[in-house]
């Protein structure tokens, strides 16, 4: 069967253009299932392009007797400051495999790799004093200038002060919203490139931008918030660099350039939009534009210059991904018109209106319904409300620089005999980092197929530039250990390398005495990459070194607020940190788990006596941690579920004795409570995992499959179309749960996908990267058949399996380049494949 290599891509980025890395490593995924196809040996070649700087050819080979295809090394002399390339890829078979034919070529650009390369361009703002305490009014910013030659090659590079959007001539350029997203601005500041060329013209040109406040400058934070964190006045930096046959051209932001305002009033991120079309200025990134008279255009002024910070992204931009279509209009008790569109998602509406110039349409976001009317009350302080007084044009609108979580939508003012309300009028836009889909499941099982999507969506909501825990309400905030319980899942769902080293990036810089270690090493796990270790390594050791309040013990400190086992399903409504496993303990269990990753994040890193350290330095905290929480008969101090998985799947018991006695206690508690669910964020993640690990396998299956609260069914049941941040959000009957803590769209229960993924779909890797994967389906509960798929760095990695009367079978596909280890069910063998397809059965298998 022949192999074909389908995807070339350069270091994480989906599209190369603009990169930090001179020296970007190369990698190939390879389609078609060969039998026992391995690479022997491989070719580059690459083409530099007619700015090359250097004295080599313009076309060179490079052929390596290699079997890696995974972030291989740049074969050659670095690219320099915004040079391209394009590069093909042969692989030929290891000993009788067939070659592979030539890839298509793929580009790849550098970005500005040096302050000097930025030209001198400044970062402007409106000559005018900004707001104080109060929403900032979106900026606009305009460049005339000529070009008089064919243009060759055009790029805009280009970040802000706020969220931007540019424009040249009249049109978009790019097609990423809320660009550049959210960074640590004192840190690093994200600029974007472009490619331009086909926008501009021989003659006059225009350069427009528009800078909204976004998370730079805008409210942030639960209660009132915070605003101007990172800075109170907008801003934007660009250059663009057109080269001609005859020159090279410079357009820089600088005080030449002018400043005005438009139709957003104010765009912000919890709070919504409020755009008055009357104010617009058609034609402003036009040449030959005229400002209305009711409009004037000012100077502007430098602010300091970011060359210091400025950096090219890792992680994919935020996009419109797809749209969701009117599902159905509702009349609410109270008589208010309601949209709904029959899925919680996060983005916005896009209206195709005509109505009388100067009526307003009012837009409420909101999640859920209570008693048939909007629910306001889970979005706390977030007014999710976008406000638009018509033109009397027709006009097509959607908001710019803010996003919502929602499902449905009320709606006031419509003009409904000029536009009929329906799904020719209204449509749903979902927004998310654009990063490739990678993980599939599907079962015989329709609650937890549905499960599953449900846990795709809320992941979509809230990988918005970084991982946030909700979509909808005042915080949608970064919290590590959310996003620690979730990874797993998420890297199976998504290609998340270039997201999770973007924002880890940002993590490092704002350490003071935090780090994140289980987000790196996750990611190492999945993609194989030990940069991304190296990155994050020395936060991770200063972290345990420095960063602990620590007791007498080398515990933590009882004196400092943990978060805990939050939200599960005992604590009160008015205290979701009040859970039945005490903080300190959770916290200890994991300080014992993340000191043991980072001795294997030196190891894996071959610094041999920083592993030593912090391997010896792991089992005395055990040691410690048993002392704390662990009586002489191995019982521990909070006898729950979070409570006995945690010691379990982290190790942390004395003696075998212990462990199996603990097991059976686990056992009993979860029995003992009907199969429901008794944890909160920190032990949901790792139940699943823990039992299995026991071979309790069976009794989750029976957890995974309860219908009543608390379970990851009850929601589905009750109509979810995301998971929960409750456990209850809604109640039984219906109502509301009285608790603030109350989001519809909250990834952390949904990592049992994790286990999903790695149990019923039988998908897991056995080494960083995939190179090896482990295959073990473990069939129960009342799945007769699932499959499941995963876009590994190699290619697609899947299994089909059923079980009927005549057994268990199963049908496996491993990529080219790489391998499988089977494990049969019941454990009655393990077979180490190569690539191809397989078929394996077992008839002695029954459920």
């Amino acid at each position: 069967m022949a192999v074909t290599i389908s995807q070339v891509s350069f270091e994480h980025h989906r599209v190369a253009l603009g990169i930090s890395e001179a020296s970007p490593r190369i990698s190939w995924r390879f389609e078609g299932f060969p039998p026992n196809w391995t690479q022997g040996q491989y070719v580059i070649e690459l083409s530099r392009h007619g700015q090359n700087r250097t004295s080599l050819p313009q076309v060179e080979q490079f052929h390596r007797n290699s079997s890696e295809s995974v972030l291989v090394p740049w074969p050659t002399v670095s690219l320099a400051s915004t040079e391209s390339a394009r590069v093909r890829i042969k692989a030929y078979g290891a000993r009788d495999n067939p070659d592979t034919p030539w890839s298509d070529y793929v580009s790849v650009e550098t970005g500005l790799l040096n302050q000097e390369e930025w030209s001198g361009a400044q970062m402007i703002s409106a000559d005018k004093e900004t707001e104080k305490d109060a929403p900032h009014q979106p900026l606009l910013f305009r460049k005339e200038f000529s070009l008089g030659s064919k243009l060759d090659k055009a790029r805009l590079y280009i970040a802000a002060y706020g969220i931007y959007e540019a424009y040249i001539n009249g049109k978009r350029v790019g097609d990423a919203v809320l660009a550049s997203g959210w960074q640590s601005y004192k840190h690093r500041l994200v600029y974007d490139t472009y490619d331009v060329t086909d926008l501009l013209l021989v003659g006059d040109n225009v350069l427009g931008i528009t800078v909204g406040e976004g998370w730079y400058s805008g409210r942030l934070g639960f209660g009132e918030g915070s605003r101007n964190i990172w800075g109170d006045t907008l801003g934007a930096i660009a250059l663009l660099v057109v080269t001609t046959n005859e020159e090279t051209k410079k357009i820089k932001t600088d005080t030449s350039w002018t400043a005005s305002t438009g139709a957003i009033i104010t765009s912000e991120i919890y709070d919504g939009e409020v755009y008055d079309s009357r104010l617009e200025q058609p034609g402003w990134s036009t040449p030959g534009f005229s400002a209305p008279n009711t409009t004037s255009w000012i100077g502007v002024k430098e602010l300091k210059a970011p060359y210091d910070i400025l950096a090219a992204p890792d992680g994919p931009p935020i996009r419109r991904i797809e749209e969701i279509k009117l599902k159905e209009v509702l009349t609410s008790p109270s008589g208010k018109t309601i949209l709904d569109f029959g899925q919680n998602f996060a983005g916005w509406l896009r209206l195709n209106i005509k109505g009388k110039r100067g009526d307003t349409i009012k837009l409420v976001h909101t999640e859920v319904l209570e008693g048939g009317e909007i629910a306001t009350r889970p979005l706390r302080n977030a007014k999710q409300t976008d406000l638009l007084t018509l033109s009397g044009q027709h006009q097509v609108w959607e908001p710019t620089f803010t996003y919502h979580g929602f499902r449905y939508v009320m709606v006031d003012g419509w003009p409904q005999d000029d536009t009929p309300l329906n799904s020719d009028s209204v449509t749903a836009v979902v927004v998310h980092s654009d990063m490739e889909k990678t993980g599939f499941f599907e079962s015989s099982d329709p609650l937890i197929n549905k499960l599953h999507q449900n846990v795709r969506w809320s992941m979509k909501s809230n990988f918005i530039s970084i991982p946030t825990d909700c979509s909808a309400r005042d915080e949608r905030l970064g919290w590590t250990g959310d996003s620690l319980a979730f990874a797993p899942t998420a890297n199976f769902l998504y290609d998340t390398s270039g997201f999770w080293r973007d924002w880890l990036k940002d993590v490092r810089s704002e350490q003071v005495k935090d780090a994140v270690v289980a987000n790196p090493f996750n990611a190492y796990r999945a993609y194989g990459d030990l940069d991304v270790l190296r990155e994050q390594y020395v936060g991770a050791k200063a972290w345990l070194d420095d960063g602990i309040p620590r007791n007498e013990a080398g515990l933590w400190s009882r004196e400092g607020f943990q978060l805990g086992d939050w939200l599960d399903p005992l604590s009160p409504p008015d205290d979701p940190g009040k859970a039945t496993t005490s903080s300190s303990y959770v916290a200890d269990a994991y300080l014992v788990y993340v000191t043991g990753l980072v001795a294997e994040m030196a190891s894996q890193l071959g610094l041999d006596d920083d592993k030593v350290r912090f391997e010896k330095w792991a089992t005395d905290l055990k040691t410690a941690f048993r002392e704390a929480w662990v009586d002489s008969e191995g019982i521990v101090a909070n006898e729950t579920q979070t409570g006995l998985a945690l010691p379990l799947y982290f190790d942390l018991f004395e003696s075998e004795a212990h462990t199996n006695a603990a097991v059976s206690r686990l056992e009993k508690i979860i029995q003992d409570n009907n199969f429901s669910v008794g944890t909160g964020f920190a032990g949901t993640h790792l139940l699943g995992l823990a039992l299995t690990k026991y071979n309790l396998t069976s009794t989750f299956y029976k957890m995974l499959g309860q219908t009543t609260v608390p379970s990851w069914l009850y929601q589905v049941k009750l109509g979810a179309t995301t998971t929960w941040e409750r456990w209850d959000s809604l109640l039984p009957d219906g109502s509301l749960n009285p608790g603030e803590m109350l989001s519809f769209n909250h990834y952390s229960f949904g990592s049992v996908a994790n286990w999903i993924h790695q149990i019923i779909g039988g998908l897991a890797p056995a080494e960083p990267g995939w190179k090896t994967a482990t295959v073990k389906i473990e069939p129960g509960g009342n799945i007769t058949w699932a499959k499941a798929s995963y876009l590994s760095p190699y290619g697609k990695i899947s299994t089909d399996w059923k079980v009927n009367d005549a057994g268990f079978h199963l049908e496996l596909e491993v990529p080219p380049n790489s391998r499988a280890e089977v494990v049969l069910p019941g454990e009655k063998g393990t077979l180490l494949v190569g690539s191809g397809r397989h078929s394996i059965s077992d008839p002695t298998f029954h459920l």
